[in-house]
């Protein structure tokens, strides 16, 4: 009765941690609160795999020996890249977290597991877009078309503001401020933070004809920009369907600008807008704030900066702060995936 007693505690944790714990307090993000159920999901299969009945599910299914067994088995067996091993491995480590927040008795499997060693990774740069490769893909939609004429702006957008696919997905009416001075979008990224991208005259053209076309005269402000056809002006399109639409025009763009890989991707555009910036004479650290990096590393990291660049921007940053220094503002098959709530 006790084992019955620990497999339900451990499946109730599971469930907590999903349902309430990780969207309410540890982030908004669609993708990390995927990427928790996905780990749990795969444990939990691991498990089965290793012969674990519902009956049999305790703290010592989460000790040090069963999760390397299960980073060697997503290696070897699912094939997984080291960077995959890795994100599972640091979503695992989240969970644990809470197990040994809510139980002191469970705390030393967190600390079992960050003694685990991440699996090494070849370092990828990031490969961006020439300018002819966008000019290319932007002449790609077929205008005659609804969906193309979609197309066009949200490829625009894209590249205009240097913004992540979920950035872009996530645009409301209410976030557009297009008869300002200067025109800008607020985008909220990850952590829920927002930034803000100035438009250029082509881009704020685009817009306002799309919006004219697909949003009326009077325009709802908690619509999406770019919405789901099938959902509603309420519901974002999807990555997958917006991901198919991209490589569609990429095989297309290939005809014409053999720069452009059948492959091209969403952050591709993100990648080509700030490396044009650093072409066009932006420094570094301009670069970084407009892109919504929290530090300079990362942006010079995501560049392939040279040392000399990176000494360049360190003074350019330092001069800036000098400068600021006086400023003031600033279903039950009896499975232990059933028995868990996670589906396979």
């Amino acid at each position: 009765m006790k084992k019955n007693n620990e497999a339900a505690k451990m499946a109730r944790y599971i469930s907590e941690f999903l349902n309430d714990y990780a969207p309410n307090f540890l982030t908004n993000s669609e993708h990390t609160l995927k990427s928790y159920k996905d780990t749990l999901t795969l444990y939990i299969s691991f498990l089965e795999n290793e012969g674990i009945t519902p009956t049999q599910l305790d703290k010592s299914c989460f000790e040090k020996e069963f999760i390397e067994k299960w980073v060697k088995w997503i290696k070897e067996e699912r094939k997984c890249c080291p960077d995959t091993c890795n994100v599972r491995l640091g979503s695992l480590r989240v969970f644990l977290e809470y197990l040994g927040n809510k139980d002191i008795e469970l705390l030393y499997l967190y600390q079992e597991a960050k003694s685990i060693k991440r699996q090494k990774c070849a370092k990828k740069k990031v490969s961006g877009l020439t300018r002819e490769a966008v000019t290319a893909m932007l002449e790609a939609p077929d205008l005659t078309t609804k969906t193309g004429k979609r197309d066009i702006v949200f490829l625009t957008v894209l590249y205009a503001t240097a913004g992540r696919l979920d950035e872009i997905r996530s645009i409301k009416i209410s976030h557009l401020h297009l008869d300002m001075q200067k025109p800008y979008i607020n985008l909220y990224g990850k952590g829920d933070k927002m930034r803000t991208a100035y438009l250029l005259p082509r881009a704020l053209a685009h817009i306002l004809i799309y919006l004219k076309e697909f949003h009326g005269t009077n325009p709802e402000p908690n619509a999406y920009l770019f919405f789901s056809r099938v959902g509603g002006m309420y519901t974002k399109l999807t990555e997958p369907a917006l991901d198919k639409r991209i490589k569609i025009y990429a095989k297309i763009a290939h005809n014409k600008c053999q720069d452009v890989p059948l492959n091209t991707h969403a952050h591709q555009f993100r990648h080509a807008k700030a490396s044009h910036w650093i072409e066009d004479g932006m420094n570094v650290v301009q670069v970084s704030f407009l892109l919504g990096h929290e530090n300079l590393e990362t942006t010079m990291k995501y560049l392939d900066i040279t040392t000399v660049d990176k000494v360049n921007a360190l003074a350019t940053l330092e001069n800036e702060i000098e400068k600021s220094a006086s400023k003031k503002w600033k279903n039950n098959d009896g499975t232990l995936s059933d028995f868990c709530g996670l589906k396979r």
